[in-house]
């Protein structure tokens, strides 16, 4: 039995891969962004561990999830779930003035990684769409670009997967990977969505707690259970290494070596 914090779980595929992992007979901690999500959250499954709270679009609440996470004790696995999709018409800023698509999707991530105990394993949710990512962090808060809601999201994605290899090269003794989960019919996908929904919360569980060989593995990037192959951006070592230096400058939080 492990125990397994989901990020960004109240809905979508994080609570998909929650429900999996409690059935499978492990215990699962959720995540939702305030209390009334929290409690509707909690009520979807309630035997999970508990829920924590926080926005992960603002540091503060980036934090207050690291420390509620803390409090709780160390974590086998952590799955950094939580997400914005490509299709946010205009760029929404934060009151950290980022924009939010890289708040959530990379900033919150990275400084919970930086701020919680390190769990065996660490997944990110990446997407395919990540092998269009633009591999430069010029402008990476849309101030000076017209804004594009898809290019902005698979930038995200691209330095999710980034992020994952650069903790897996970092922290050898922990597996971190990444995964897209595909194009499903969530929230986020929209219901034109292509990919099976039962699908998509499957790989993410597997890599949080399976002995299975294939699973047993740090710095890859898999879609339904199968090793695939990454912007070459991703394994770039200065590109890791600026990536890291750029989270690091804006939270004021290093990550470890």
């Amino acid at each position: 039995m492990s125990r397994v914090f989901i990020t960004g779980s109240s809905d979508g595929l994080g609570l998909l891969a929650a429900r999996r992992l409690v059935a499978e007979g492990h215990r699962v901690t959720l995540h939702a962004r305030n209390q009334r999500r929290a409690d509707d959250t909690q009520a979807a499954l309630p035997q999970a561990d508990g829920v924590l709270i926080g926005d992960l679009s603002a540091m503060a609440g980036m934090r207050q999830v690291a420390g509620q996470a803390n409090e709780a004790g160390r974590f086998d696995a952590v799955i950094h779930n939580a997400g914005i999709g490509p299709r946010e018409p205009r760029r929404v800023g934060t009151d950290d003035g980022l924009a939010q698509v890289f708040a959530v999707n990379v900033l919150a991530p990275y400084l919970l990684t930086a701020l919680t105990e390190r769990p065996g394993r660490l997944v990110y949710l990446s997407s395919g769409l990540h092998r269009g990512g633009h591999a430069s962090l010029d402008d990476a808060q849309w101030t000076h670009r017209r804004w594009d809601g898809g290019q902005a999201y698979s930038d995200s994605k691209l330095f999710d997967v980034a992020l994952a290899f650069a903790v897996a090269r970092r922290w050898p003794a922990v597996r971190s990977n990444a995964v897209g989960p595909g194009w499903v019919p969530t929230k986020m996908g929209g219901p034109g969505a292509s990919d099976d929904l039962s699908l998509g919360s499957v790989t993410q569980a597997w890599l949080a707690v399976s002995d299975d060989p294939a699973a047993m593995v740090s710095g890859r990037y898999f879609y339904h259970q199968q090793r695939e192959e990454t912007h070459p951006a991703a394994r770039d070592i200065a590109f890791q290494d600026e990536l890291l230096g750029y989270c690091a400058q804006l939270t004021g939080t290093e990550l470890s070596g």
